[in-house]
């Protein structure tokens, strides 16, 4: 079973920053797509960001502009820089691997954005 471990949620004010970090094996980081999805309480959940293993990025419109994705191949560990949160951010976000029938999950960390 594959392990993704995910750091960095928290509490924070409107207009705030977060940082989530996921770490992955290093033989799923090379090979595999890598994204973040959110499930807010009686939602579904949804693609936040991903990004392949060239680095190239794709982004839901709600954070296009605000959310930053990216990895770092020497600490097979991948970030989503969240700027100028707003409530509607609230959710609990997952760290996801995948690679064609191969698709893993993170146990989740809850970001709550709020006064």
């Amino acid at each position: 079973q594959v392990q993704l471990v995910e750091s960095g949620g928290g509490k924070v004010q409107p207009g705030g920053s977060l940082r989530l970090a996921c770490a992955a094996p290093g033989n799923v980081f090379k090979l595999y797509k890598m994204g973040w999805y959110r499930q807010a309480p009686g939602k579904q959940r949804e693609l936040v960001a991903d990004i392949t293993i060239y680095s190239s990025t794709n982004y839901a419109e709600p954070v296009k502009g605000r959310f930053t994705i990216s990895r770092d191949n020497a600490k097979n560990t991948m970030y989503l820089q969240m700027d100028s949160l707003e409530p509607e951010d609230t959710a609990v976000y997952y760290c996801n691997a995948r690679f064609g029938m191969y698709n893993y999950w993170g146990q989740g960390t809850q970001v709550t954005v709020s006064s």
